[in-house]
Order: C-alpha cells, then structure tokens, then sequence
C-alpha cells in the first residue's frame, strides 16, 4: 500500500481511481492530477516512481504553494524542425528571441484584457482536501446557523436542507444531520 497524507491507496488501483479515495477529490480532480503530475491514465499506483510519489505527496500538503508546471505549446501544423547541423548556440538565440517576442505579446494581451489572466489561473491552486475541506464545510454551515437563514435552521433541526420531502424520506437527513455541524 501506498501511504500518502493519512491514507492508504492500494497498489492494485490505478493511479487515476486511488486519488479520489482523498476527501474532496472527484474523478475529474484526479485526472487534472494526474496530468499535471505527468501520471499515464492506466498506471497503477505500484508503478509509480518514488518521484512521482514524492510530488503527489507534496502537492497535496499544500497546493497553495506549490510550483505551477511550465506550459510547452503544441507544434503548429506547419512546423519545420531545426536541421541538425545547426549548433546549439543559433538554436539557444533563436529560441529567446522568439521567447522574447512571446512575452510581449501575454504583457500587450494581459493589460488588454483580465479575462486572459483568469483563464491562465491554475484550477489546482486552490484545493482544499481531508480536514482543511471538512473543516471550511463545518464553518460554512455554523455561519448559516449562526445568521439564522433558513438553511441554518434546517441544520439545526436535523432536518434536509435542500427542499426534500420530509413526510416520507427524512430518515437519511434525520440520521446523517443528528451530527452537530457548527
């Protein structure tokens, strides 16, 4: 078993799968992890590099801070590679030259317009999984309890909170809401 943050993730499991056995992490999370991570969709979690392991482990303490992996763009249709005679010095030259040119064009894009910056944002930096989301839920719902919205007072009474039927199916909510969440 991988053991990674307090939780075992079997090794038989692919990689993809075993990520949502975290709190808060869907399938559609632990396959953007996954990419970012640079994991193969069908990989299981015994075939994992101990670096591969090590990163996951550390993006998920604290992805926050974590470094936002560069973003290499695709070849164009019409690329033609470098010959190979060329040394690498010309290449290095064209190379910033063209990089140059790159970041004029995001610094003349960024000032033009938010909306670029937004979509450049990584989805991934602000992940909240296990305590820190449990903990965040359960501040969430003392806040309804404490204003006094109507959502708040369902909590309270152990009751559903999102427009259930409460004459017939309430066991689960009666139940699952017994737990004081403030």
């Amino acid at each position: 078993m991988v053991h990674i943050l307090g939780v075992n993730l079997r090794e038989s499991h692919v990689a993809r799968y075993a990520l949502t056995s975290f709190y808060g992490i869907g399938h559609h999370t632990a396959h953007r992890l996954c990419a970012r991570l640079q994991i193969h969709d069908k990989c299981k979690m015994k075939d994992l590099s101990p670096y591969q392991v090590t990163a996951l482990a550390s993006f998920l303490s604290s992805p926050s801070t974590s470094v936002t992996p560069p973003r290499y763009p695709l070849a164009s249709s019409d690329f033609i590679p470098p010959s190979p005679n060329k040394s690498t010095q010309d290449l290095q030259s064209e190379f910033a030259a063209l990089k140059a040119a790159q970041d004029q064009r995001k610094q003349k894009r960024a000032r033009h317009s938010r909306a670029s910056q937004q979509a450049a944002s990584d989805p991934l930096k602000d992940l909240k999984i296990e305590s820190e989301l449990r903990r965040m839920i359960r501040e969430n719902i003392g806040h309804q309890r404490m204003i006094g919205s109507y959502v708040g007072k369902r909590h309270a009474m152990h009751l559903p909170v999102r427009g259930q039927n409460t004459q017939s199916n309430a066991k689960t909510a009666k139940k699952l809401n017994q737990l004081d969440r403030y």
